[in-house]
């Protein structure tokens, strides 16, 4: 079978797409198709339904992928990097929300670089859950650090740890109803401005849910796509904000914001270490997910 053919198949699973798998490859869509179709006849099975939308695998394309995908992704490893592992530099491309890889995850792994420059090499990219895995999947990224669990046997996740979330605001706030708060599982902050990082409102609405079972009423005043520029805008005062306690614990102890609730049970947002399945047999993957799932243990 011809290995062109297996990763151009390849492609195409992890894509979803023959356009997509066309960019990927530097291939003309026609030429994907062709290739595809070249295999399915010699396997004498299909190996893609075609939808409106791109494609999803038979049961053969199935099972074919989680054969074939690894040990491609070996081949592809050995020809980028050669044989001697000893004394070549490995690359070692991270992707993940900003926040935690810049807080948690990178300076972990910087660890593995090594003074003589003969550890691991780093390569950040940061995204949103989708993102993430769709670059995983497509090869672009080594090893991701996401919330979602993604379904099917390609992709392997391991949970990492557990985020636990405060709802918190600057100390001018909580003489406007914060006690009252303390006191009732009904939000009583309406009139309190909400910083947050999509104008959907995904931090407060989820505590909103699972603390007070309501929807928040106030929309969001000021919206920014970090939670690192969240917590700076509430510790300025501009109103209230859910927050992950890892990165709000220093402004917390030094005063800069308050907490407004302490719920019996705390909402948790759970991380997620994933990487293509069959890609921890190579070192420098390996390295990098047992140092992180190490230093998770510190942070649950």
């Amino acid at each position: 079978m011809d290995l062109a053919l297996l990763r151009t198949f390849v492609t195409v699973y992890r894509a979803g797409s023959f356009t997509r798998a066309a960019a990927l490859l530097g291939l003309s869509q026609p030429a994907v198709t062709s290739q595809i179709r070249t295999l399915e006849r010699q396997l004498g099975r299909p190996l893609f339904l075609r939808q409106a939308r791109g494609v999803t695998p038979t049961t053969i394309g199935d099972e074919l992928a989680h054969k074939a995908a690894p040990h491609l992704d070996a081949l592809v490893e050995i020809a980028e990097t050669g044989v001697d592992d000893e004394s070549s530099l490995r690359t070692l491309h991270l992707a993940g929300p900003p926040e935690f890889t810049a807080e948690r995850a990178l300076p972990v792994l910087t660890e593995l670089t090594g003074e003589d420059g003969q550890g691991l090499a780093l390569r950040a990219s940061f995204g949103n859950a989708e993102e993430i895995l769709e670059g995983l999947a497509a090869g672009h990224h080594d090893l991701a650090i996401g919330t979602a669990r993604p379904r099917g046997a390609l992709l392997t996740a391991t949970p990492l740890c557990d985020e636990e979330h405060i709802l918190v605001a600057a100390p001018r706030w909580a003489g406007t109803g914060a006690e009252k708060l303390r006191r009732t599982t009904a939000p009583a902050l309406e009139h309190v401005p909400v910083v947050e990082v999509h104008e959907s409102l995904p931090f407060v609405a989820r505590y909103w849910a699972s603390v007070f079972d309501a929807r928040p009423a106030a929309p969001g005043t000021v919206v920014a796509p970090d939670l690192r520029a969240v917590l700076a805008c509430t510790v300025a005062g501009a109103g209230l904000a859910v927050l992950p306690r890892y990165l709000c614990a220093e402004a917390l102890e030094r005063g800069d914001v308050v907490s407004l609730h302490d719920p019996a049970v705390p909402p948790l947002r759970t991380y997620f270490l994933v990487v293509r399945t069959g890609t921890l047999a190579m070192p420098h993957i390996a390295r990098a997910h047992e140092g992180l799932l190490r230093a998770a243990v510190v942070w649950n």
